[in-house]
């Protein structure tokens, strides 16, 4: 198992406000709007050196979406940002309409996504944004890992045509990615190659998937472990040729269980390599206040789920000798 450390925790949304800004200062046509949430969206630095290029919404997301979709027939790149439950469950019509319809330019930066939101419990705590977002034709879904991903998505997808809905969130978390990457849409990143089962994590469950193989790796298993960023599009042929390799799937992410990763991994090898697949995911309910850790245990999003899921998954594959 590949070793990961790191020297410093940031939160992911921290990560989106510093790529806001590198972008801004990389393209004049990028503008941002905010829905009355510039310091949980960190997005103080843009405003401070672009404050023209800033528009506040105030509580009004649905038209900050239509606004945001307006700007774009003028040339410009509009960033907009909330919460993930507001930036899409509150708004899902007007994305839908105006936005992934009509195949605007409009980048939908998401925070305080999924149960990491902590003690604000199951109205903010949304759990359903992916597959929400990932059923519109043409919408580009990323979520991200760390700060340092988080940042160079943010610059990439102001590069990239047409509309993206980038997901963060609001804990600290390890930064383990290298500074100077350079974020690749709809390329999927080999954290660890192994042989006898794949990990595919998303999000803050990257690094839960890093803990885990390490703790396989003690039991004599080789986990493959891939960071699959972009959701969609998926990156089919990193995917069935871990596959091929491995023979048994689990996957992990900070969502329901029902229209997420899972579900994206599921139809590729129904299709192509149908093999043994366990989901580690919230399953199908709502979430509760409480602390995040305790939330990501108590919901099955540790290592330590991971860690069975793979038990089980390989048992299913006839792969789990005595010896482990």
């Amino acid at each position: 198992m590949k070793k990961y450390t790191f020297t410093e925790k940031k939160d992911t949304r921290s990560g989106f406000g510093a790529g806001l800004l590198e972008a801004g200062k990389r393209n004049g046509n990028v503008v941002a709007l905010c829905a009355d949430l510039v310091g949980s969206l960190k997005m103080e630095a843009f405003i401070k050196d672009f404050p023209e290029r800033f528009f506040q919404m105030g509580i009004a997301e649905a038209n900050m979406m239509g606004v945001a979709a307006g700007m774009t027939i003028g040339g410009k790149i509009p960033f907009t940002g909330t919460f993930a439950n507001f930036s899409t469950g509150r708004v899902y019509d007007q994305i839908r309409q105006s936005i992934a319809y009509s195949d605007k330019n409009v980048k939908i930066c998401a925070s305080h996504a999924g149960l990491t939101l902590g003690e604000d419990g199951a109205t903010h705590q949304i759990l359903e944004d992916i597959g929400l977002m990932k059923m519109l034709p043409g919408m580009t879904v990323i979520n991200t890992c760390d700060y340092n991903q988080t940042k160079a998505a943010t610059i990439a997808i102001a590069e990239y045509e047409g509309p993206v809905y980038l997901r963060f969130g609001r804990p600290v978390m390890p930064i383990f990615t290298d500074a100077d990457q350079k974020f690749e849409i709809g390329k999927a990143w080999i954290v660890n190659e192994g042989a006898d089962v794949s990990i595919f994590a998303t999000g803050h469950m990257v690094w839960e998937a890093i803990l885990a193989g390490e703790k396989l790796a003690e039991m004599g298993i080789d986990a493959e472990i891939i960071n699959v960023h972009t959701i969609k599009p998926l990156d089919e042929e990193a995917v069935l040729k871990s596959v091929a390799k491995t023979g048994c799937v689990v996957t992990a992410e900070e969502h329901n269980r029902l229209g997420g990763l899972g579900d994206s991994i599921a139809q590729l090898l129904v299709k192509n390599n149908p093999v043994p697949q366990e989901y580690v995911a919230v399953d199908d309910s709502f979430g509760e206040s409480g602390k995040p850790a305790d939330l990501m245990a108590k919901y099955g999003l540790d290592n330590e789920h991971i860690v069975s899921a793979v038990k089980r998954v390989m048992k299913r594959a006839g792969k789990l000798t005595e010896l482990r």
